[in-house]
């Protein structure tokens, strides 16, 4: 299948740089996929559509504020991109750092009165093994909560010292974002969109939320460089799912079955292609699974996401999920998507929603 198909024209004035002033004023475009339709809705709207019966998996991962400010030896300015520890003792992280070219194997960098870092191997991707030795704080994740800041995407724009720093802090982060699952290197962005009072409503309806965790990584935000789409390398994310959680989605009694965000269809579809029974405690495993058209689901029945980059395989999961039987997604999806630029909607990891029933 050709990766082109996955592309269209997204205007840069679409991109959202802010979030909107309340987290369920975002809007909601709402696709009936059986009868090939769709509606213009809100956010808060959702318990309309939700609710008696249905079964809410979320991806509880928190993000770190992971992107910290320091000077090399010399004086010029590091800046070190936290992205997964790489010992058990909090104190050594895999990260991109800049300028990698003025931060090679063997050389540090330090922010005085907080730490020293010094830069111990470098791997395939460019990412860099960093070892910390902190003044104060008794983790590198300690340390980032109190002086780091958020990783947006780089297509949100933000200077070094922002305003907007603390805001980010908060909106750039769910409702139900776990501190002890502070593993995430960008948000599961639909899920930006839920308040309490919508949790509190879906939940009074008989609605059940069922969480999991997958460690997003900065390859969510890899785009398709293939001609093919079944030549891409597709990038890999730990996550783990409670056995509580693996009942849920295990549940034939009927309930309907709704992922927030692709990062929990990802987690989801993974682990019930490998697991065929519930597996005691937390199942972990490593997702590489590469959703496109067609794609037959085996624990999504209703999709809950953001509007999502030209030539990234979200494209491609969510063309799958229009149209599981085949490939009319892909038009579909671009049709959807054009209409939502006409009718302004905000797009990407700050922007609006959609809900696919």
């Amino acid at each position: 299948m050709d990766s082109s198909l996955f592309d269209y024209h997204l205007p840069e004035d679409r991109i959202a740089q802010e979030p909107a002033a309340q987290r369920d004023a975002s809007r909601l475009l709402v696709v009936h996929r059986e009868e090939r339709r769709i509606e213009h809705r809100h956010f808060s709207d959702l318990p309309d559509y939700l609710g008696d019966g249905d079964s809410l998996f979320r991806n509880n991962a928190r993000v770190l504020p992971a992107r910290l400010f320091a000077q090399r030896p010399t004086g010029g300015a590091a800046e070190c991109l936290l992205l997964r520890p790489a010992s058990n003792d909090g104190l050594e992280w895999w990260t991109l750092l800049r300028p990698g070219k003025k931060l090679p194997v063997g050389s540090s960098f330090a922010r005085d009165g907080y730490f020293q870092a010094f830069v111990e191997e470098k791997n395939d991707n460019a990412e860099y093994r960093v070892r910390f030795e902190l003044a104060n704080h008794s983790s590198v994740a300690a340390l980032a909560d109190e002086l780091g800041k958020m990783p947006l995407p780089p297509y949100i724009a933000r200077e070094r010292s922002d305003q907007r720093d603390e805001a980010d802090k908060e909106r750039y982060q769910t409702i139900y974002a776990s501190a002890e699952k502070s593993v995430a290197a960008a948000a599961p962005t639909a899920g930006l969109h839920f308040t309490p009072k919508i949790v509190a409503q879906l939940e009074a309806q008989g609605a059940t939320f069922h969480d999991l965790a997958l460690h997003v990584g900065m390859g969510t935000f890899k785009p398709l460089q293939t001609e093919r789409i079944e030549d891409h390398q597709i990038h890999r994310e730990i996550y783990e799912i409670s056995e509580s959680t693996q009942s849920a989605l295990r549940d034939d009694s009927g309930r309907r079955k709704v992922c927030i965000g692709t990062t929990s269809v990802r987690s989801v579809e993974d682990y019930l292609a490998k697991s065929d029974r519930i597996v005691p405690g937390n199942f972990v495993s490593e997702a590489a699974i590469f959703i496109y058209p067609p794609r037959q689901f085996l624990g999504v029945d209703a999709l809950i996401t953001n509007f999502h980059q030209p030539n990234s395989t979200l494209l491609c999961l969510v063309s799958a999920f229009l149209d599981p039987h085949g490939t009319s997604g892909i038009d579909w999806l671009k049709a959807i998507y054009a209409e939502a630029i006409e009718r302004k909607y905000r797009f990407l990891s700050y922007g609006d929603a959609m809900l696919i029933l």
